[in-house]
């Protein structure tokens, strides 16, 4: 489950994006349907939205543009300067586009030469972002890594025994849902969350994948040895 919350919540984080655009996903619950029969045991949560809704993730992203700073203003700084350089090339592509009769072969170099500089300028803003990035990443990783207990902790409360993705459901009604309770005790289980990871820290997909790897390539190691270990048989 906190694969999942770590993906979704990594793949809505972007450079200059709003630092709070994640804690406004809804995780306050819908209104009630009255007279409806309610079954016990059973809820439903959005662990996204619970997880963006947190103080420690609201704190957090507030706090990064300050942390960060030297970081974001290089990046601006150096996609400003891309955007002046491109501004030309973009302009008398579209001039010679208009002429009474095109060279389409110059055409097509000059669209290869724009590609190639957005190409090399778009690995170069990702690498000066890095650090940023993965600071959002150890900030989410934080939260979710104490979201399996905030969960246990609301469904006990609540006398759950079944919670189910809210994006898994059709509809339902309001007594059902159980974010705000998750979120009353991940707010008290993790209050805060540290902005800066420690040195050479990843996130853990990418633990996972190197560890995996290293697993697979020790489990292959005896087997390649073997017949390099073979004695040569005489005559």
């Amino acid at each position: 489950m906190q694969n999942r919350i770590l993906a979704g919540l990594v793949a809505a984080l972007a450079l200059g994006a709003a630092p709070h655009a994640m804690a406004q996903a809804a995780a306050a619950p819908a209104a009630s349907t009255p007279g409806g029969i309610v079954a016990p045991g059973i809820a439903y949560a959005n662990a996204q939205a619970v997880v963006g809704a947190s103080a420690a993730y609201k704190t957090a992203m507030a706090q990064l543009p300050t942390t960060y700073k030297a970081t974001i203003d290089a990046v601006n700084t150096r996609r400003n300067q891309i955007a002046a350089q491109l501004k030309p090339l973009y302009e008398k592509f579209e001039a010679d586009q208009k002429a009474a009769k095109p060279d389409q072969a110059a055409l097509r170099t000059q669209a290869a030469q724009i590609q190639q500089i957005e190409q090399s300028a778009e690995r170069e803003i990702q690498q000066m972002a890095e650090p940023l990035n993965l600071a959002q990443q150890f900030i989410i990783e934080q939260i979710s890594d104490k979201l399996t207990a905030a969960t246990q902790a609301a469904m006990t409360k609540r006398k759950v025994t079944l919670v189910l993705d809210s994006q898994s459901v059709l509809k339902a009604d309001a007594a059902y849902n159980l974010n705000q309770d998750i979120l009353a005790e991940l707010n008290t289980l993790i209050p805060s969350a540290q902005q800066v990871p420690p040195a050479g820290w990843k996130p853990r997909a990418q633990r996972e994948a190197e560890a995996q790897q290293a697993a697979q390539q020790a489990a292959a190691a005896p087997a390649a040895a073997a017949p390099a270990g073979k004695a040569p048989e005489g005559r």
